[in-house]
């Protein structure tokens, strides 16, 4: 990696190597990660399921890597995103999500919380959750007038309970656990 700096675009993503390493531009900044370990690809799974069993027909969810590119500038990969329906068909996704799900990471943990949750409030992302499994919690919050305001967390085995952008409750504990921690309400 050159030592001098370089605005990235979403266009120079393509020129990067396919090594296995999580490559997302926040801003024109490159940021880079490491492969995602086995807990926290198995917290990512188990909530892209149960979102998935739990979302409507107009809306979908994905796992990472899914690229998100609001602006020529930004390529992010969010753990879980849900979104409207219509979307898959566009050639470039980059419209307001519904819902992200960050799992945090001790690599991402300061750019999920701070730089990314920023980003994903002035894109206009309606609900953003954190799932910790070091804890195990879940933290969620929905946007109202631009900043994201708690609506609900938990912690173990607590229940979540949750109306936007539909009625799920969630036990965090759950998630590292094989089986079901969300129903529909």
């Amino acid at each position: 990696m050159p030592l001098d700096f370089k605005e990235w675009t979403v266009d120079d993503l393509g020129q990067l190597p396919d090594d296995g390493l999580q490559y997302e531009l926040l801003d024109g900044l490159l940021h880079v990660s490491p492969l995602p370990t086995k807990q926290h690809q198995a917290v990512r799974a188990e909530l892209g399921k149960l979102l998935a069993a739990a979302c409507p027909p107009e809306l979908v969810t994905m796992c990472t890597p899914v690229d998100w590119q609001p602006d020529p500038r930004t390529s992010l990969q969010p753990d879980v995103l849900v979104f409207p329906r219509e979307y898959l068909a566009a050639e470039k996704f980059g419209d307001p999500l519904t819902l992200v799900v960050e799992v945090l990471a001790p690599s991402t943990r300061y750019r999920d919380l701070m730089l990314k949750r920023s980003k994903y409030a002035r894109a206009g992302v309606a609900s953003y959750w954190v799932a910790d499994p070091a804890v195990p919690s879940v933290l969620a919050g929905d946007l109202v007038e631009g900043h994201y305001q708690v609506v609900g967390e938990a912690e173990g085995d607590q229940l979540l309970e949750l109306a936007l952008p539909f009625p799920v409750t969630l036990a965090p504990s759950a998630l590292l656990a094989r089986g079901s921690g969300l129903s529909t309400n």
